[in-house]
């Protein structure tokens, strides 16, 4: 199983074609979720109550970030370890060059990704006091008065 896993990932990064599916995967993951946080803010202003939906994403996102932390760190080390010894053992310059810079790949990817998680972590509460706030006179309805109209 395990061999079948590395074969399919192995075969997927390698296919140029696939690498830039997944990229505009990505890219249109991240419009949507643009879209939608765009149009919760203007929903907002007209009047709707987001925080029954907001609440609930916000405290998932509060108790995955650190287990997720520790699963990268943990992931990461492992990964640049296996790449490290990988790089110890090549013996053709060739090789050893490719695996170097393959290890070098990998600790800039996963210190970015520490990085932007720890990010997501710090930059979850002023997001949240901003949202409240921003929406915080959004909620307020309107009185009309109906003594002028029964005289």
């Amino acid at each position: 199983m395990k061999n079948r896993v590395i074969t399919k990932v192995k075969g997927f990064t390698s296919n140029p074609k696939a690498v830039m599916a997944a990229k505009i995967m990505a890219a249109a993951v991240v419009a949507v979720i643009g879209a939608v946080a765009y149009s919760t803010g203007v929903f907002a202003a007209e009047g709707a109550d987001f925080s029954g939906v907001t609440s609930p994403i916000v405290a998932l996102i509060n108790s995955l970030v650190n287990p997720l932390l520790a699963i990268v760190g943990a992931g990461g080390t492992i990964f640049c370890i296996f790449l490290g010894v990988k790089f110890a053992t090549a013996e053709e310059p060739q090789e050893k060059e490719k695996r170097k810079q393959a290890l070098k790949t990998a600790i800039i990817g996963f210190f970015l990704i520490f990085v932007l998680m720890a990010a997501l972590k710090l930059s979850i509460k002023p997001m949240t006091e901003w949202y409240t706030s921003a929406t915080k006179g959004a909620n307020s309805t309107m009185q009309v008065s109906t003594e002028a109209t029964t005289k």
